[in-house]
């Protein structure tokens, strides 16, 4: 998932989806008629650096489509903060957009609902066929063994990103490759105003990326593989201690971090203020931003000990934005046009290219765009050692009720309270008292 996801709808939400009867599309049209929508409305994420960057992006591409096809597509871009409410409020209501971007976590919570089209064979065939895309985003677009709830749109990886000059005057010659490590480099470059590493404390879906990984590295899931909630297991906790200890404990994350929501951490970034941040694909954006490429260097992100790869070695979720169609759009041959045109391999580049992010389709990624030391980095890190989140119903839940956990821990470390084991544990358990019982 791109633009960090701040997943604000709790269980009771979730819940109403699941029992309604879920219907969608926005396109204009009167009831009955046998004539073909000319429009289509769009709900894109927020991927470049804010919203009118995104419309400059995506608007000459939509007349492009416009142009080939006579379909108007009216687009909105929404923030990440509102997309999931506004998403699960569309499904319940009908009062949705035809064509909308998600992240590639709520997939399998969104295909519960029954408000999104399914990609069987003869859907995946109306836009190239299953086989154009890579396994990895296949991987992440619902339940193993249903039709998916959407098609990849834009892949990406974590990776930790530091300022070369911030490195140099504090006299470290390489990025940290381990969780050891990065506290020690952490805390040679928090000091004089500035601070080691960046965070998004109060991002609910950042916290949920973060401890995930951490989960993984301490042989944790989240859930059992029957898809029953465990978040109290000693590899859970300490999978979310970890990851707050870096405020509270090494000190290398400054406090206010705790309130940020909104990619705070990358303007810090962009304004020396901060020397590293673990982030999705975010070279487009720090280029937003001002910075030029030589200021800053991008290295896997840290494991416990080791190189990264597979299972407990895992250094990233499997990130990226899915394209869904609601499935009762009044304009279903133009929903599935639009999403074949804007997973063909020259709007992939096009797209791709201009976030920073890798295609999920095999032949755009041969371009030499996608070829760069940055996305090596991605490619490699989505190909050997990510991992994806959970692809079960409760997914959005998770995000919800755990990384409202870590939210409030990192408001405890903020406030110079203390962050103990037990502490964290018992906020694990409250969140799992609030995910429905199986």
């Amino acid at each position: 998932m791109r633009r960090i996801r701040a997943a604000a709808v709790g269980a009771v939400t979730l819940s109403l989806v699941l029992a309604a009867a879920a219907c969608g599309g926005g396109s204009s049209g009167s009831e009955g008629s046998n004539e073909q929508p000319r429009t289509l409305t769009y709900w894109a994420t927020n991927q470049g650096a804010n919203l009118e960057v995104d419309k400059k992006v995506l608007q000459p591409e939509l007349d492009k489509f416009e142009k080939e096809t006579g379909i108007e597509v009216k687009l909105e871009v929404v923030p990440w903060g509102d997309l999931l409410n506004r998403i699960l409020t569309a499904t319940t209501s009908g009062q949705g957009p035809d064509v909308l971007n998600i992240g590639n976590t709520w997939s399998a919570s969104l295909q519960s609902s029954g408000a999104l089209l399914p990609w069987d064979a003869k859907n995946f065939e109306a836009i190239g066929g299953k086989d154009r895309f890579v396994d990895s985003a296949l991987g992440s677009t619902g339940v193993q063994g249903q039709d998916p709830a959407a098609v990849p749109l834009y892949s990406m990886a974590y990776a930790l990103y530091y300022n070369k000059k911030m490195f140099a005057d504090a006299g470290i010659q390489k990025p940290p490759a381990t969780w050891a490590e990065m506290a020690e480099t952490g805390k040679k470059l928090s000091k004089n105003g500035t601070w080691g590493l960046g965070a998004e404390g109060s991002n609910l879906s950042n916290n949920i990326h973060q401890v995930f990984v951490l989960g993984k590295q301490h042989n944790a899931d989240f859930f059992t593989p029957d898809g029953k909630a465990d978040f109290t297991s000693d590899g859970a906790v300490a999978a979310v201690k970890q990851y707050v200890d870096l405020m509270a404990k090494d000190k290398i994350i400054a406090p206010g971090n705790a309130e940020y929501a909104q990619n705070q951490s990358l303007s810090d970034f962009a304004k020396d203020k901060t020397a590293m941040v673990l982030w999705q694909t975010a070279s487009a954006t720090f280029k937003a931003q001002g910075m030029s490429e030589d200021e800053w260097g991008v290295a896997p992100a840290p494991v416990q000990s080791g190189r990264p790869g597979p299972g407990a070695a895992a250094n990233s979720m499997v990130a990226g934005i899915n394209m869904a169609v609601f499935k009762n759009t009044k304009n279903i041959d133009g929903a599935k046009k639009f999403v074949k045109f804007m997973t063909s391999d020259e709007e992939q580049v096009i797209l791709n290219k201009a976030y920073g992010s890798i295609p999920p389709v095999k032949t755009a990624q041969q371009d030499p765009a996608f070829n760069t030391p940055a996305l090596a980095v991605l490619r490699e890190t989505l190909a050997t050692s990510a991992a994806a989140l959970p692809q079960v119903p409760e997914e959005s839940q998770f995000e919800t009720v755990v990384g409202t956990a870590v939210k409030e821990l990192f408001a405890e470390a903020a406030a110079g309270r203390p962050v103990t084991t037990e502490s964290v544990r018992a906020k694990l358990e409250k969140a799992q008292q609030q995910m429905p019982k199986k």
